[in-house]
């Protein structure tokens, strides 16, 4: 067996380095033989081969894509069954196009090949939204043992950023290829991240295209999976991926003095830091030129605004104002589109548009407000070694109150001062005043805290009465007040009918005077109790204890644990018994904690006469905690769970 694995190693060692770059090899039959991935039985799928090929020629980006899947297990590998292709749609009639897409499924039919390919009919383009169409297709003919494969092409002429490639899946991949080629004229940017590092590197100067090139080419074989994993905001922070950004052009002068390319010529920096990008931002007419039409908004704050003596209480008015006056229309973007004239006569506008606008009544008011650029979770992390115009699509409002800085946020009706929407809190964001960029920390200021509390009675026949209700602050507040005036049917199904299997009737949901979340309803029923012996057994806690927990990841943590906001969850259940009955087996008092407190639990009970109170109190000090801290939440919550499983008996006296 060593030997036959030592021999299998040779082999991929052997194609890994004959492997050339953009030379994807013929399909093999012993691949469709294969019954399931060699290092682990349970991988739904495995990528054979990836290529990306990005190109610059004749004043287009292009991009060829080559994917090669084997199938191992149809219902858990959904992921590959259908796939989409994004394009760009610009200003001015410049859009990106797919200029060819090939699809085909492979199956083993008599000990030979079969290919089903896919009809034109069962691939389709729609449009997602103003910026974005895509071009979805799916798969045929797919078995247990398929192997899948497309390729297809892109033509754009959108030079400045060549879109992020993930290297890493949740599938293990055989090997992976980067090209980029781009003309020594253009200069680019190639940002890395990730712990991932290729087993071949090739970054020199060519001759492509009919012209000198730069080309950067990286490849690896042998990628373990990286499996989405809990408790991580974005996971492709983490995955190892490549992303090219332009940084500068230099374009030569021919014999009789015109570029000779056609396009503005000489040298020309479009953003090697932050400070380049606060200057191309102050550059543009939907960013700086918005942020001097002071004259637009003199007379919009009502002066018993402008009069208000503190400015914190000042400026919170101000937010309130912008809150009540306009509406978000959805859209994310660190620019203007129809610009702060237009949103201030139709009242709606995306999100620099609004928060852009609350910089600008912010100083109408006599505050020294800025804006703040930003990536939200969705897009991925801003940092401050790799600036990136093209990752930014947030704007919020800064105010220093006496080297104590506050955020503001627009955009929806619960912010408040620090307080911003959940999107937005991706740890970083610059600062952009007219003179320098300064990185600041966003994160969720406060702790949010959940109150749930039951008041309940047991009736001699082991049926409960009462009334629960769920309150939330903060951040919590904000996320569920959102969710249900979205959708108020789901949400009251996902949060309470889903959860809930009982009777329970006057059902009441919505925003307190606080500002806090609240939901509440009356329960009768008979389900919460177990009569053994002539004695009534069940659990204090009654609906409210954990039966299990989320940390439960067996395989090593590779992210960090991202929670949005540091929290208190606050259970409180009473419960009183009917007369003539007692409590025995009452489980006592019990607290524990990790060494540096960051994870704290109580679990307290008080009893006078025949009332029962048991009150337990999870405390999580941090919105976000290294990876390192994953088997500290895994102790504490398996502890959790047992204290919370115990049970309490009531007997007839």
């Amino acid at each position: 067996m060593r030997t036959y694995l030592l021999i299998i190693t040779l082999l991929c060692s052997s194609f890994f380095f004959s492997q050339k770059f953009l030379d994807p090899p013929k399909l093999d039959i012993e691949d469709l033989k294969l019954a399931s991935y060699a290092k682990n039985a349970s991988e739904p799928a495995e990528v054979l081969y990836k290529s990306y090929h990005y190109y610059i020629t004749y004043g287009d980006l292009h991009l060829d894509v080559v994917s090669r899947v084997k199938i191992y297990k149809k219902d858990d590998a959904k992921k590959f069954l259908e796939e989409e292709i994004y394009t760009y749609m610009g200003k001015n009639n410049n859009v990106e196009k797919v200029t060819s897409l090939k699809i085909n499924t492979y199956n083993l039919d008599n000990g030979k090949i079969a290919t089903t390919t896919v009809d034109k009919n069962s691939k389709y383009q729609s449009k997602e939204n103003k910026n974005y169409s895509v071009t979805k297709f799916a798969f045929e003919n797919v078995k247990d043992g398929s192997v899948l494969e497309y390729k297809y092409s892109v033509v754009s002429p959108f030079l400045y950023v060549i879109p992020r490639v993930m290297v890493e899946d949740i599938v293990p991949i055989r090997y992976f290829e980067y090209v980029f080629d781009a003309p020594k004229h253009f200069g680019y940017n190639i940002n890395y991240k990730g712990s991932l590092n290729p087993q071949k590197r090739d970054v020199s100067e060519k001759f492509l295209y009919g012209t000198d090139c730069r080309t950067y080419r990286f490849a690896y074989n042998d990628i373990a999976a990286y499996k989405d994993e809990k408790y991580v905001n974005n996971i492709d922070n983490y995955r190892t991926s490549i992303r090219a950004e332009l940084n500068s052009t230099d374009f030569p002068l021919t014999s009789n003095g015109a570029y000779s390319t056609g396009m503005s010529g000489g040298f020309k920096s479009y953003g090697v830091s932050w400070d380049d990008i606060r200057k191309q931002l102050y550059e543009d007419e939907n960013f700086g030129d918005e942020l001097k039409r002071n004259n637009l908004v003199k007379e919009i704050l009502p002066e018993d605004i402008k009069s208000i003596k503190d400015k914190k209480e000042r400026a919170a008015a101000v937010l309130k104002f912008a809150q009540n006056k306009y509406k978000w229309d959805g859209d994310y973007t660190a620019f203007t589109d129809k610009g702060i004239k237009q949103l201030i006569a139709t009242n709606s506008g995306n999100s620099a548009e609004i928060n852009l606008m609350l910089v600008l009544l912010m100083r109408s008011a006599g505050l020294d407000a800025e804006p703040v650029l930003l990536s939200t979770i969705g897009r991925g992390l801003l940092t401050s070694y790799s600036p990136s115009i093209a990752m930014l699509n947030y704007v919020i409002v800064f105010i220093d109150f006496d080297g104590k800085p506050v955020l503001y946020d627009a955009t929806s009706k619960m912010t408040t001062p620090s307080l911003i929407r959940p999107a937005a809190l991706n740890y970083y964001g610059f600062v952009m005043t007219k003179t320098d960029a300064k990185q600041i920390n966003i994160f969720c200021p406060e702790k949010s805290v959940t109150y749930l509390t039951v008041e309940a009675k047991l009736n001699p026949d082991g049926t409960f009465v009462g009334n629960f209700s769920d309150r939330d602050t903060m951040l919590y507040a904000m996320m569920n007040s959102e969710s249900y005036n979205k959708d108020k049917d789901a949400y009251q199904k996902e949060s309470y009918k889903e959860r809930y299997k009982f009777p329970y009737t006057n059902i009441k949901t919505g925003a307190t005077e606080k500002g806090d979340f609240e939901t509440s309803f009356d329960f009768d029923s008979d389900s919460f109790v177990d009569g053994i012996g002539g004695k009534l057994v069940f659990n204090p806690l009654l609906f409210l204890y954990n039966k299990s927990h989320e940390f439960d990841q067996t395989e090593e943590r590779r992210s960090p644990i991202e929670l949005m906001t540091g929290y208190d969850k606050i259970k409180k259940v009473t419960i009183t018994l009917p007369d003539g009955y007692a409590f025995e087996n009452v489980p006592k008092s019990k607290k524990f904690r990790t060494e540096d407190n960051a994870i704290q639990y109580v679990y307290k009970v008080t009893q006078e006469g025949n009332k029962l109170t048991v009150e337990t109190t999870t405390t999580v000090e941090d919105p976000v905690y290294p990876k390192e801290y994953y088997p500290a939440f895994k102790q504490i919550f398996d502890n959790i769970t047992k204290m919370e499983g115990q049970v309490v008996t009531a007997v007839k006296k």
